[in-house]
Protein backbone atom coordinates (compact mmCIF):
# COMPACT_ATOMS: atom_id res chain seq x y z
CA UNK A 1 0.00 0.00 0.00
CA UNK A 2 1.55 3.32 -1.14
CA UNK A 3 0.95 5.79 1.66
CA UNK A 4 1.55 9.52 1.24
CA UNK A 5 4.46 11.07 3.07
CA UNK A 6 3.34 12.66 6.38
CA UNK A 7 3.17 16.46 6.36
CA UNK A 8 4.30 17.96 9.68
CA UNK A 9 3.98 21.61 8.68
CA UNK A 10 1.74 24.04 10.56
CA UNK A 11 -0.32 24.60 7.41
CA UNK A 12 -1.25 20.90 7.38
CA UNK A 13 -2.93 21.36 10.77
CA UNK A 14 -4.49 24.75 10.03
CA UNK A 15 -5.67 23.88 6.51
CA UNK A 16 -6.28 20.09 6.33
CA UNK A 17 -7.82 18.36 3.28
CA UNK A 18 -11.59 18.95 3.05
CA UNK A 19 -14.13 16.33 2.00
CA UNK A 20 -16.17 17.28 -1.06
CA UNK A 21 -19.34 17.34 1.09
CA UNK A 22 -17.88 20.29 2.99
CA UNK A 23 -17.03 22.39 -0.03
CA UNK A 24 -20.72 23.12 -0.72
CA UNK A 25 -21.39 24.24 2.85
CA UNK A 26 -18.15 26.21 2.94
CA UNK A 27 -19.07 27.98 -0.29
CA UNK A 28 -22.42 29.05 1.21
CA UNK A 29 -20.65 30.39 4.31
CA UNK A 30 -18.15 32.31 2.15
CA UNK A 31 -20.99 33.83 0.09
CA UNK A 32 -22.70 35.05 3.27
CA UNK A 33 -19.47 36.59 4.53
CA UNK A 34 -18.90 38.45 1.27
CA UNK A 35 -22.51 39.69 1.34
CA UNK A 36 -21.88 41.17 4.79
CA UNK A 37 -18.64 42.76 3.58
CA UNK A 38 -20.53 44.28 0.65
CA UNK A 39 -22.99 45.72 3.16
CA UNK A 40 -20.11 47.31 5.06
CA UNK A 41 -18.97 49.01 1.87
CA UNK A 42 -22.48 50.30 1.21
CA UNK A 43 -22.84 51.78 4.70
CA UNK A 44 -19.22 52.88 5.07
CA UNK A 45 -20.35 56.51 5.52
CA UNK A 46 -22.13 55.51 8.74
CA UNK A 47 -19.42 54.26 11.15
CA UNK A 48 -21.90 52.73 13.61
CA UNK A 49 -23.71 50.63 10.98
CA UNK A 50 -20.39 49.71 9.37
CA UNK A 51 -19.04 48.63 12.75
CA UNK A 52 -22.04 46.34 13.31
CA UNK A 53 -21.60 44.79 9.87
CA UNK A 54 -17.89 44.39 10.53
CA UNK A 55 -18.56 42.54 13.79
CA UNK A 56 -20.89 40.08 12.06
CA UNK A 57 -18.44 39.68 9.18
CA UNK A 58 -15.73 38.68 11.67
CA UNK A 59 -18.05 36.17 13.33
CA UNK A 60 -19.09 34.72 9.97
CA UNK A 61 -15.44 34.41 8.92
CA UNK A 62 -14.71 32.32 12.00
CA UNK A 63 -17.82 30.22 11.40
CA UNK A 64 -16.79 29.70 7.77
CA UNK A 65 -13.41 28.40 8.93
CA UNK A 66 -15.23 26.17 11.43
CA UNK A 67 -17.45 24.74 8.67
CA UNK A 68 -14.41 23.77 6.62
CA UNK A 69 -12.73 22.23 9.68
CA UNK A 70 -15.83 20.16 10.46
CA UNK A 71 -15.57 18.52 7.03
CA UNK A 72 -11.82 17.97 7.24
CA UNK A 73 -10.68 14.67 5.80
CA UNK A 74 -7.09 13.99 6.91
CA UNK A 75 -4.91 11.20 5.57
CA UNK A 76 -4.93 8.08 7.77
CA UNK A 77 -2.17 5.50 8.26
CA UNK A 78 -3.56 2.02 9.07
CA UNK A 79 -1.44 -0.58 10.88
CA UNK A 80 0.30 -3.22 8.76
CA UNK A 81 -1.69 -5.96 10.52
CA UNK A 82 -4.23 -6.95 7.84
CA UNK A 83 -6.39 -8.81 10.39
CA UNK A 84 -6.90 -5.69 12.49
CA UNK A 85 -10.49 -4.41 12.58
CA UNK A 86 -10.12 -0.64 12.60
CA UNK A 87 -12.35 2.02 14.09
CA UNK A 88 -14.61 3.53 11.41
CA UNK A 89 -14.86 6.84 13.27
CA UNK A 90 -12.94 9.36 15.33
CA UNK A 91 -14.27 9.85 18.84
CA UNK A 92 -14.52 8.14 22.20
CA UNK A 93 -15.97 4.74 23.07
CA UNK A 94 -19.24 5.24 24.94
CA UNK A 95 -20.72 1.71 24.99
CA UNK A 96 -19.51 -1.90 24.75
CA UNK A 97 -22.12 -4.68 24.89
CA UNK A 98 -23.11 -8.02 23.40
CA UNK A 99 -26.29 -7.78 21.28
CA UNK A 100 -27.80 -9.12 18.01
CA UNK A 101 -27.21 -7.36 14.71
CA UNK A 102 -29.87 -4.75 13.87
CA UNK A 103 -33.02 -6.55 12.81
CA UNK A 104 -33.23 -4.37 9.67
CA UNK A 105 -30.23 -6.27 8.29
CA UNK A 106 -32.24 -9.52 8.24
CA UNK A 107 -29.78 -11.66 10.21
CA UNK A 108 -30.52 -14.28 12.89
CA UNK A 109 -31.60 -12.38 16.03
CA UNK A 110 -30.64 -15.27 18.31
CA UNK A 111 -26.94 -14.66 17.62
CA UNK A 112 -25.13 -12.03 19.65
CA UNK A 113 -22.13 -9.98 18.60
CA UNK A 114 -19.87 -7.65 20.52
CA UNK A 115 -20.91 -4.11 19.66
CA UNK A 116 -18.54 -1.17 20.18
CA UNK A 117 -20.03 2.33 20.01
CA UNK A 118 -17.89 5.35 19.13
CA UNK A 119 -19.36 8.74 20.05
CA UNK A 120 -18.35 11.67 17.83
CA UNK A 121 -18.63 15.23 19.08
CA UNK A 122 -18.87 18.20 16.70
CA UNK A 123 -15.10 18.61 17.10
CA UNK A 124 -14.22 15.18 15.71
CA UNK A 125 -13.53 14.27 12.08
CA UNK A 126 -16.85 13.01 10.73
CA UNK A 127 -15.74 11.07 7.64
CA UNK A 128 -16.34 7.35 8.28
CA UNK A 129 -13.91 4.70 7.03
CA UNK A 130 -14.13 0.96 6.41
CA UNK A 131 -12.97 -1.18 9.38
CA UNK A 132 -11.77 -3.92 6.98
CA UNK A 133 -11.82 -4.76 3.31
CA UNK A 134 -15.41 -5.88 2.78
CA UNK A 135 -18.42 -6.09 0.48
CA UNK A 136 -21.63 -4.23 1.35
CA UNK A 137 -24.22 -7.01 1.45
CA UNK A 138 -27.08 -4.79 2.59
CA UNK A 139 -27.69 -1.16 3.48
CA UNK A 140 -30.80 -0.17 5.47
CA UNK A 141 -31.82 3.41 6.22
CA UNK A 142 -34.17 3.85 9.20
CA UNK A 143 -35.94 7.10 10.01
CA UNK A 144 -36.10 7.99 13.68
CA UNK A 145 -35.60 10.56 16.40
CA UNK A 146 -32.59 12.59 17.50
CA UNK A 147 -31.79 11.61 21.08
CA UNK A 148 -28.33 12.06 22.54
CA UNK A 149 -26.23 9.61 20.50
CA UNK A 150 -24.29 8.44 23.57
CA UNK A 151 -27.43 6.87 25.06
CA UNK A 152 -28.09 3.13 24.66
CA UNK A 153 -31.61 3.73 23.29
CA UNK A 154 -30.18 5.66 20.33
CA UNK A 155 -29.40 2.27 18.71
CA UNK A 156 -33.11 1.61 18.18
CA UNK A 157 -34.80 5.02 18.37
CA UNK A 158 -32.55 7.42 16.44
CA UNK A 159 -32.33 7.97 12.72
CA UNK A 160 -29.64 5.64 11.41
CA UNK A 161 -28.14 3.78 8.47
CA UNK A 162 -27.13 0.14 8.99
CA UNK A 163 -24.69 -1.83 6.84
CA UNK A 164 -24.14 -5.59 6.68
CA UNK A 165 -20.58 -6.24 5.52
CA UNK A 166 -18.67 -9.38 4.58
CA UNK A 167 -14.89 -9.73 4.48
CA UNK A 168 -13.13 -11.59 1.63
CA UNK A 169 -12.77 -14.55 4.05
CA UNK A 170 -16.55 -14.66 4.61
CA UNK A 171 -16.78 -13.08 8.08
CA UNK A 172 -19.88 -10.92 8.46
CA UNK A 173 -20.13 -7.84 10.65
CA UNK A 174 -22.25 -4.72 10.95
CA UNK A 175 -21.72 -0.98 11.07
CA UNK A 176 -24.43 1.53 11.96
CA UNK A 177 -24.27 5.30 11.52
CA UNK A 178 -26.51 6.94 14.13
CA UNK A 179 -27.66 10.56 14.07
CA UNK A 180 -27.56 12.48 17.36
CA UNK A 181 -28.98 15.64 18.96
CA UNK A 182 -27.28 17.95 16.49
CA UNK A 183 -26.74 15.63 13.52
CA UNK A 184 -29.56 15.95 11.01
CA UNK A 185 -28.33 13.98 8.04
CA UNK A 186 -26.47 10.76 7.38
CA UNK A 187 -24.59 10.81 4.07
CA UNK A 188 -23.68 7.33 2.73
CA UNK A 189 -21.15 7.05 -0.09
CA UNK A 190 -21.88 3.38 -0.93
CA UNK A 191 -24.67 1.09 -2.11
CA UNK A 192 -25.51 -2.60 -1.91
CA UNK A 193 -22.93 -4.75 -3.68
CA UNK A 194 -20.04 -2.30 -3.44
CA UNK A 195 -16.67 -3.74 -2.40
CA UNK A 196 -14.27 -1.46 -0.56
CA UNK A 197 -10.76 -1.72 0.84
CA UNK A 198 -10.12 -1.04 4.51
CA UNK A 199 -9.86 2.66 5.44
CA UNK A 200 -11.83 3.66 2.32
CA UNK A 201 -14.51 6.26 3.02
CA UNK A 202 -18.06 4.91 3.14
CA UNK A 203 -19.98 7.92 4.49
CA UNK A 204 -20.24 10.73 7.01
CA UNK A 205 -22.74 12.19 9.47
CA UNK A 206 -23.20 15.91 9.70
CA UNK A 207 -22.69 17.64 13.07
CA UNK A 208 -22.18 15.13 15.89
CA UNK A 209 -23.24 11.49 16.05
CA UNK A 210 -22.23 7.87 16.75
CA UNK A 211 -20.95 4.76 14.99
CA UNK A 212 -21.81 1.23 16.19
CA UNK A 213 -19.50 -1.58 15.09
CA UNK A 214 -20.81 -5.13 15.45
CA UNK A 215 -17.65 -7.23 15.43
CA UNK A 216 -17.67 -10.56 13.52
CA UNK A 217 -18.97 -13.62 15.37
CA UNK A 218 -16.43 -14.83 17.94
CA UNK A 219 -14.35 -11.63 17.88
CA UNK A 220 -13.95 -9.86 21.22
CA UNK A 221 -13.28 -6.13 21.58
CA UNK A 222 -9.73 -5.08 22.43
CA UNK A 223 -10.67 -1.59 23.61
CA UNK A 224 -12.13 0.00 26.75
CA UNK A 225 -14.85 2.50 27.61
CA UNK A 226 -13.66 6.05 27.24
CA UNK A 227 -10.77 5.16 24.94
CA UNK A 228 -10.07 7.65 22.15
CA UNK A 229 -10.49 6.28 18.62
CA UNK A 230 -8.88 7.38 15.36
CA UNK A 231 -10.72 6.26 12.23
CA UNK A 232 -8.64 3.98 10.04
CA UNK A 233 -5.86 3.63 12.63
CA UNK A 234 -7.11 2.39 16.04
CA UNK A 235 -7.66 -1.38 16.31
CA UNK A 236 -11.00 -2.59 17.75
CA UNK A 237 -10.27 -6.33 17.48
CA UNK A 238 -8.89 -8.93 15.11
CA UNK A 239 -10.48 -11.05 12.40
CA UNK A 240 -10.59 -14.81 13.04
CA UNK A 241 -9.81 -15.80 9.45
Amino acid sequence: MNEPKPNFSNSAYLFPPINKEGKRFGSIAIALTFAILAGIGFFIANPIVAGVFGFFAAILSLLTYGVFLFFRDPVRYPPEDEKAILSPADGRICLIREIPLPEELGEDQSKKYWCVSVFMSVFNVHVNRMPTAAKILKKAYIKGKFFNASLDKASKDNERCAYLMETPAGEKYGVVQIAGLVAKRIVPFVKDGDSLERVERFGLIRFGSRLDVYLPEGVKPEVRLGQIMVAGETTLGHLMK
